[in-house]
């Protein structure tokens, strides 16, 4: 039997097992009652016996919390996700400390879980109803990390760690933190080195539309990279009124990733080298804050900003080697810089009985510069700017793109009774977004996007949730201009579209909770459904039909459906009191129309299914820990197939395994041992190239890639002082 249907099978009886077997005597310790069911209280005495490090390690010891934690659903179709989102919006599955989100989108609430001390917390609170007493909303839940209210406490946090990779070159970096409690101030200071060492090794088999073996590639690639972060939070509490700032800096500095290359060429019996000098360069920093005013039960007026500005380059120089000599063929510079300034206002009150009311405005401006250039070894003049190479004139290369966004939003709470409750939301944006460069473009959209968000405590202990949303993607400004393209040897560079539009969709879900008995677990199911409207995928752009392109752009309408089912459970009928099993299945479908072959496909991405089993165990007694994490997807079918002008593209999932174990010494010291990918798991792909066009169906190459880098080892040691 595969080891897949293994796992799957044992994730599966272990699951009925958790919920069908009565507990034992030995009951579960569980969290605080209260008289709101829809929220659910761990004091800090329940983890007490973990000896927990950070908040982190807390929340993992609770039943369901990649659920409550929005990890649990759906991926690009089941729980939504914000790829591409600007500006704030109400959050989904969010973190809030002392009932305030921090500020920030490259330095949210969820990058200080591992920061904050165990030691300075209260409680934790999983919120799963709908009220205008918290800052974020929506169809999942939130939790709300409530910290103690002293007059004077700091703690400084110090990890270590070590990370070996298949090659066996050993990285080393560490972070440390510092938290405090000064009168009504709090702070946070947190720098760290993040090792991003990283050696993988390719192989790539040619056939000719016979099947023909005609050339192997083998290729070697190591990315020696460092990240540098330094980070702050700050708040203050001073007559009902919270101030909160926070910064963040970081920075990839200088990154060679250099990659030797052979090419056997078994028609003509040749061997060719090549040799790829590149490098990259990334920074960002970002600040943000947010004021709140409480108007003594009348009202609560909140303020938010952030600022945050990112810059990458990356340089490609691609050259043969020839004996000694290394002979330039290819020159690809590639320059990207992000800039966002967001500021949001509201006013929260309350409007009769059990109903509130919030209103608001959030205006952004969002800036994305691109810059591409090409050189080659064609006949021409050559300059050093462009790799000692001829400069190659690229279409829409050069650009800015910059949207001015205004949105108007009304969010209604409505407690029906004291088991119902009745969230709706209206929201208008306006946006222009306007194109200079080599292309001038303006364009003005208007948006309307309602949303209606029903929860229903059928008894204290099982939940169903409701939602209907109209959705509008934010789009990726790379796809406005030419970018390059790293993963296909033939093709340099990819071109831009600035008539590119947003995605739009009308979103269904219906979510059953249960939370079974005595905290033994959580059991969820979800069905969702996305209808949709301007599609984006790539589409062609061919300037004539001897000069073949393609690029991201709107293909038509389509829709996405699927069911989750997930199941987070304790394992005291197995002896095991403290351990946590959580597994999640999802099954999907989608339909569009491919702009190419003219034919019903899935979406790209939307796999039949994919399944995830964890599994950690407390060994409270010996201050021992230890767990494993798995994960897989199918194969074949249109849902992993990328169709495009010239080429179609299937991509080939393996299975993911890590395990690791933990030990507690020394009374504050932790040491953690962990082996990520032990499965070795490798990035594959089909590649079918086409004479033409390929709704010509001539078959030239078909090419079979594979990419790994191997099992990697994780050491480490934190203590909290």
């Amino acid at each position: 039997m595969k080891f897949k249907s293994v796992i799957s099978a044992l994730a599966a009886a272990v699951a009925i097992l958790a919920i069908s077997l009565p507990v034992s005597a030995q009951q579960v310790p569980g969290p605080e009652d209260t008289t709101d069911d829809s929220t659910i209280v761990y004091p800090a005495s329940y983890f007490a016996e973990f000896l927990p490090v950070s908040v982190n390690d807390m929340l993992y010891r609770i039943p369901g919390i990649n659920l409550a934690m929005g990890r649990g659903g759906g991926g690009p179709g089941g729980g939504g996700g914000n790829r591409g989102r600007r500006g704030l919006g109400s959050g989904e599955g969010e973190v809030l400390i002392n009932g305030q989100r921090i500020t920030g989108k490259n330095s949210g609430a969820r990058d200080m879980l591992d920061r904050i001390s165990a030691e300075r917390v209260d409680h934790i609170e999983i919120i799963r109803g709908t009220t205008e007493d918290i800052e974020v909303r929506g169809g999942g839940q939130v939790i709300n990390i409530v910290l103690l209210d002293e007059l004077s406490t700091s703690n400084t946090t110090v990890e270590i760690r070590s990370d070996r990779s298949r090659d066996g070159t050993i990285d080393t970096g560490g972070q440390l933190s510092h938290a405090g409690q000064t009168g009504n101030l709090g702070y946070l200071l947190h720098f760290e080195a993040s090792p991003r060492y990283n050696a993988s090794r390719s192989e790539e088999f040619s056939y000719d539309p016979d099947y023909n073996l005609r050339e192997i590639r083998y290729e070697d690639q190591v990315r020696d990279e460092l990240e540098y972060q330094i980070s702050g939070n700050m708040g203050y509490r001073f007559d009902g009124q919270v101030l909160h700032l926070n910064g963040l800096f970081e920075t990839r500095g200088e990154s060679p990733s250099p990659r030797n290359r052979s090419i056997h060429d078994l028609v003509n019996d040749d061997i060719r080298r090549q040799r790829e000098d590149n490098l990259s360069k990334r920074y960002s920093w970002e600040i943000g804050g947010d004021y709140e005013r409480d108007f003594a039960g009348s009202g609560t007026y909140r303020f938010l900003f952030i600022v945050n500005d990112r810059e990458f380059q990356f340089t490609r120089n691609r050259l043969d080697v020839v004996d000694e000599d290394k002979i330039p063929n290819l020159f690809l510079h590639n320059l990207g810089r992000d800039r966002e300034r967001i500021a949001r206002t509201s006013y929260t009150f309350d409007v009769a009985g059990q109903q509130g009311l919030e209103v608001g405005m959030e205006g952004a401006q969002t800036i994305r510069d691109n810059g591409l250039r090409m050189g080659l070894d064609i006949p021409g003049e050559r300059s050093p700017a462009y790799g000692n190479l001829v400069p190659v004139s690229v279409d829409n290369s050069e650009s800015t793109v910059e949207e001015i966004r205004y949105e108007g939003f009304a969010v209604h709470n409505w407690q029906l009774n004291p088991r119902m409750s009745l969230e709706s939301s209206l929201l208008m944006e306006t946006s222009t977004i306007e194109q200079s460069g080599d292309v001038l473009n303006s364009r003005d959209f208007q948006f309307v996007k309602p949303k209606v968000d029903y929860r229903f405590d059928i008894t204290s202990s099982l939940q169903l949730r409701a939602r209907v949303e109209k959705d509008v993607q934010q789009l990726s400004f790379s796809d406005f201009s030419a970018s390059t393209d790293r993963d296909d040897e033939d093709q340099n560079t990819l071109a831009g579209n600035p008539e590119i539009r947003q995605e739009q969709s009308w979103r269904y879900e219906l979510n059953l909770e249960m939370r079974l008995p005595n905290n033994l677990g959580v059991v969820n199911s979800q069905l969702w459904y996305r209808d949709l409207q301007d599609v984006i995928e790539r589409v062609d752009v061919s300037p004539s039909p001897d000069e073949l392109r393609s690029a991201r752009g709107n293909i038509g309408d389509g829709k996405r459906y699927g069911l989750n089912l997930d199941v987070s459970t304790r394992l005291p009928m197995l002896g095991m009191p403290n351990a946590l099993l959580t597994t999640g299945i999802r099954l999907q479908d989608s339909e569009i129309i491919d702009p190419f072959l003219g034919q019903k496909r899935r979406q790209p991405g939307s796999e039949r299914w994919s399944t995830n089993v964890g599994f950690r165990n407390d060994m409270v007694e010996q201050g021992l820990t230890y767990g494993m994490f798995y994960a897989h997807s199918s194969n074949g079918g249109s849902g992993r197939t990328e169709i495009d002008i010239i080429d179609i593209e299937e991509r080939i999932e393996q299975p993911f395994l890590m395990a690791y174990v933990e030990k507690k010494a020394f009374e504050n010291f932790t040491f953690r041992l962990e082996s990520r990918n032990i499965t070795e798991s490798e990035y594959c792909r089909k590649r079918t190239r086409f004479l033409g066009a390929t709704v010509d169906g001539i078959v030239e190459e078909i090419e079979h890639y594979c990419n790994g880098s191997g099992m990697e080892l994780a050491f480490r040691v934190s203590a909290t002082f």
